[in-house]
């Protein structure tokens, strides 16, 4: 059964991490892994400190726990995200077979905050038809991680 405190706790570490990813020059957002109520795995956004295009902070946190923990720590995970995921990373945690997404700001109030490019694609659109199914919740402590998105440089 989930508990709504730890979905608060994981979530603040996810926003944290955004916080932390915006302090270093890169976009504003992280994510936490947690498997069995425990943090796993932090990863931040590293597109510029990086120089990769693909460093968002689900793909990175699903590729450095892949690496560290091994493929079971990823099985029927949860990932706690401060963005609602792109397409991208909503593909990428469902290969990782990552069973339910968490996400605080949505797709619509970063593009209202940021601008830019955007695929368009809802998360819980991507994994509409995923077999195994992956929940997908959000968006959840929203005006918290627009805080930080709004003050991104």
């Amino acid at each position: 059964m989930k508990n709504p405190d730890d979905d608060s706790l994981h979530m603040r570490a996810a926003i944290a991490a955004s916080r932390e990813a915006r302090e270093r020059g890169d976009m504003p957002f992280g994510a936490v892994l947690v498997k069995d109520g425990r943090a796993l795995l932090t990863a931040l956004n590293n597109q510029n400190s990086a120089r990769d295009c693909t460093g968002h902070a689900e793909t990175v946190l699903v590729r450095e726990a892949q690496r560290a923990l091994g493929e079971a720590a990823l099985r029927g995970a949860t990932v706690y995200a401060s963005g609602e995921p792109c397409a991208m990373c909503a593909g990428a945690m469902f290969w990782a077979g990552i069973s339910r997404v968490v996400y605080a700001a949505s797709s619509p109030a970063m593009d209202a905050i940021l601008g830019g490019a955007t695929l368009g694609a809802r998360c819980a659109s991507v994994l509409a038809n995923a077999s195994p199914a992956v929940s997908v919740e959000g968006p959840f402590l929203e005006e918290e991680a627009v805080q930080v998105l709004k003050t991104a440089p």
